[in-house]
């Protein structure tokens, strides 16, 4: 069985940070697209950052582009995304998402549809 786990949302003050976690089971990571999207209330799902696990490539929405940084331990099958500098505005739910066919870049909010495989979701509370 094919799943996505992320772990590490919680509630944390403006300026503090969170680490998220993303293990996959089922599959292997070498040749995904990993993604984070998030979802906060009355917007759009919209991605936050993607990473390559074939060859480490990256892409950073803007909003999260210096205080976010994805990484990858294809090991561990566990993708992880570090989020400092924490703002109101990334209070969301969290979800990370792979794909075998997608590639990671700017467009991936317009693919977030493709892609096939989903976590559950975890929220972030960042209180001002």
């Amino acid at each position: 069985e094919v799943q996505l786990v992320e772990s590490g949302g919680g509630l944390v003050q403006a300026g503090g940070s969170l680490r998220f976690s993303c293990a996959a089971s089922g599959f292997t990571f070498d040749d995904y697209t990993i993604a984070w999207f998030r979802h906060a209330s009355g917007n759009d799902r919209e991605g936050v950052s993607c990473i390559s696990s074939s060859d480490g490539g990256t892409y950073y929405a803007d909003s999260v582009k210096g205080r976010f940084t994805i990484s990858s331990d294809n090991a561990k099958n566990t993708v992880y995304l570090q989020m400092n500098s924490l703002k109101h505005e990334d209070t969301a739910v969290y979800y990370c998402a792979a794909d075998r066919i997608l590639v990671c870049k700017a467009n991936m909010t317009t693919m977030r549809s493709w892609y096939i495989y989903w976590g559950q979701g975890t929220q972030v509370t960042v209180s001002s």
